[in-house]
């Protein structure tokens, strides 16, 4: 008797290897972000705590990773935690603080086994020393890998961001290592937290909400946005596939005529 289960994933995956072959025929978005948002809702549709959900959508983090590293994009920006989650519950916000402990922790190898390597963005002084600590030690451990760079928002606000980045300038302006008449959108940008990043192509959000949350605001200027209902832990392999279809569906003119 023939395993029809079997069959089907059998061929559903032959499906799926079909489409990414044929996207990356196409121009693949260099740069993805993604708002990672629907943990809390996807847990309660289930009767979790909050926390159940973080943890699912961790292993979403390790899929999307492998697949976009696959699929040829360079960059992979995730907002894992911004300037105003720390209004969150205490439980919660320390739960959060243990998740890039426990991702790196075990997918480390397979992120040096993939040439992945691994960055950070956020203001550093308010994250606990030993989240800090699994990061840091990623980072030193993949920064010669020349592969995706998987890159974490954490503690990250871009209304920070770009407050600093003007104090600094005005710093420099003051010390003479800047004249304003050399100042353009460029040498900004050489001041905020992604100076050595290209903009993002695409922005993906998930669980139906339609903003920014103060995520790279100057950054997402002429970005592409894509958004689905879909929960961040129910954010599978094909979601990212149907975005990437619909980034190369669009004519992208930047202000100009195509």
């Amino acid at each position: 008797m023939i395993n029809k289960k079997k069959l089907w994933k059998t061929t559903d995956n032959h499906n799926a290897e079909d489409r990414i072959e044929t996207i990356k025929k196409e121009p693949v978005p260099e740069h993805v972000a993604i708002i990672m948002d629907g943990n809390g809702r996807w847990a309660k549709k289930r009767a979790l705590p909050r926390i159940a959900g973080h943890h699912e959508g961790m292993k979403t983090v390790k899929r999307i990773t492998k697949l976009a590293n696959k699929l040829g994009v360079k960059v992979l920006t995730l907002y894992a935690f911004s300037t105003e989650n720390w209004k969150r519950p205490k439980h919660e916000v320390d739960f959060l603080m243990k998740l890039p402990e426990e991702f790196l922790g075990t997918f480390l190898p397979e992120l040096i086994e993939e040439n992945v390597q691994v960055q950070m963005m956020g203001e550093q002084s308010q994250i606990p020393k030993h989240t800090l600590s699994a990061v840091e030690k990623a980072m030193e451990k993949t920064r010669d890998n020349d592969g995706l760079i998987l890159n974490f928002a954490l503690n990250y606000g871009s209304r920070a961001e770009i407050l600093t980045a003007v104090k600094n300038i005005i710093r420099d302006a003051k010390n003479d290592i800047l004249l304003e008449e050399n100042l353009n959108e460029e040498l900004f940008s050489r001041y905020l937290m992604t100076k050595h990043l290209k903009d993002p192509d695409l922005l993906i959000r998930t669980s139906g909400e339609i903003r920014l949350s103060n995520f790279m605001l100057w950054q997402l200027a002429y970005t592409e946005f894509w958004f689905t209902d879909v929960n961040w832990p129910d954010f599978k392999e094909n979601h990212l596939l149907e975005a990437i279809e619909a980034f190369q569906r669009r004519s992208r003119r930047f202000g100009g005529l195509s």
